[in-house]
C-alpha cells in the first residue's frame, strides 16, 4: 500500500470544505515574504533548547521540524513556528517513544530524534531548468468560478514549487535566502534536508478526528508515521467507521456541484476545476467506502 497516497484520500473524502478554505490560506501565505521573527539561519544546525520549559527559538523549531519529518511524525509545513501541526507531531512521537512532557522542545525529544543519525538539517540546492519549467499561474485564484477559468491550476510561481520540494514554506525558502533570485535556474539555495518518504509497511491507518491526525500503524500495533489531517467540518463532520479503498486518481480534477454541498457559489451551477498542485483536493484523490 502507498501510505502516503492512502493517508491523502482519506483526508480529502473526508473534508473539502476545509481543504477549499485550506487552500485559500495558503496562497494568503504564499505571497507573504515577512521574515520569521528573529531567525539566525547560522544557529539553526546546532540549535539547543535554552531550557526544558522555555518558547523554543524558531532555529530550534526548524531543526526538530526537520528532524520530525524525517521520522515520519509529521509537522506539516516546515516554517520554524510553534503551531498547532508541530506540536501534535512532537506529542504523538514522544508518546509512541515514552517520553515525558508532551509539547515541550526538550532535550529528551532532541536526543531521541537524533540518535539514529546525525545528518545536517540544512542543505545546498541549484536551481534546474527543470524547477523553472511551470507552467505558474501567479497570484492562485480564491474562488471556485475564477479557479473552473483555468486550464491548470498549478504552482503560482518557482518559489512555491522549490518550497513544496523540501516541505517547506515559502516564507521560510526566502528567510534562509533573502537575495535569491528564485526564477533563474543555476542560483543555489539553502533548503533543509527533510525525509525521503519512505515509510515502513503498514497493517492500517487510523484517522483520529479528535486529533485531526492520521496515524499509521504496523502489525505490531505501533505507531510508525503521522501526518496532521483536516478531517470533516461542521456541515460536513466525517464519517465513523472501516474504510476500504475503492480508486485512486492522480492529478484529478474537482467537480463543484451544489446540489451535494453547502458551500461555495450556489448561483454559478457545476463547475469543473482542473488538476493542478492548487486544486482544492491536491494532487491526489483516493476514494474510500466507509463501513
Amino acid at each position: 500500500m502507498k501510505i502516503r497516497e492512502a493517508m491523502l484520500g482519506a483526508v480529502l473524502l473526508f473534508a473539502i470544505p476545509n481543504a477549499v478554505a485550506a487552500s485559500k490560506d495558503a496562497a494568503d501565505a504564499k505571497t507573504n515574504t515577512t521574515q520569521t521573527a528573529s531567525l539566525d539561519a547560522s544557529k539553526i544546525e546546532n540549535a539547543q533548547p535554552d531550557n526544558n520549559t522555555a518558547t523554543p527559538s524558531p532555529e530550534l523549531v526548524v531543526r526538530m521540524q526537520v528532524l520530525l519529518d524525517r521520522a515520519n511524525f509529521s509537522p506539516g509545513e516546515i516554517d520554524g513556528k510553534e503551531g498547532d501541526n508541530v506540536k501534535l507531531a512532537l506529542a504523538t512521537y514522544k508518546q509512541v517513544h515514552g517520553l515525558a512532557n508532551p509539547q515541550q522542545f526538550d532535550d529528551a525529544a532532541l536526543r531521541a530524534l537524533t540518535a539514529n543519525g546525525k545528518q545536517p538539517v540544512l542543505q545546498q540546492y541549484t536551481i534546474t531548468e527543470e524547477d523553472e519549467k511551470g507552467p505558474f499561474i501567479g497570484t492562485v485564484p480564491k474562488g471556485f468560478k475564477a479557479l473552473a477559468k483555468l486550464k491548470h491550476i498549478g504552482y503560482a510561481n518557482p518559489q512555491e514549487e522549490l518550497a513544496e520540494k523540501f516541505h517547506m514554506s515559502p516564507q521560510l525558502l526566502h528567510d534562509l535566502n533573502p537575495n535569491a533570485d528564485f526564477s533563474k535556474a543555476g542560483i543555489t539555495l539553502t533548503v533543509v534536508q527533510p525525509g525521503n518518504g519512505d515509510l515502513p509497511q503498514a497493517a492500517r491507518i487510523e484517522v483520529d478526528k479528535s486529533a485531526n491526525q492520521l496515524r499509521v500503524y504496523d502489525s505490531a500495533g505501533k505507531v510508525v508515521a503521522a501526518f496532521p489531517a483536516t478531517v470533516g467540518s461542521t456541515e460536513r463532520p466525517a464519517p465513523s467507521g472501516k474504510a476500504t479503498i475503492v480508486s485512486v486518481a492522480h492529478d484529478p480534477t474537482y467537480t463543484y456541484d451544489p446540489s451535494r454541498v453547502t458551500f461555495g457559489p450556489k448561483s454559478a451551477g457545476v463547475l469543473k476545476i482542473a488538476p493542478g498542485p492548487n486544486n482544492p483536493v491536491g494532487t491526489t484523490w483516493i476514494a474510500l467506502s466507509v463501513e
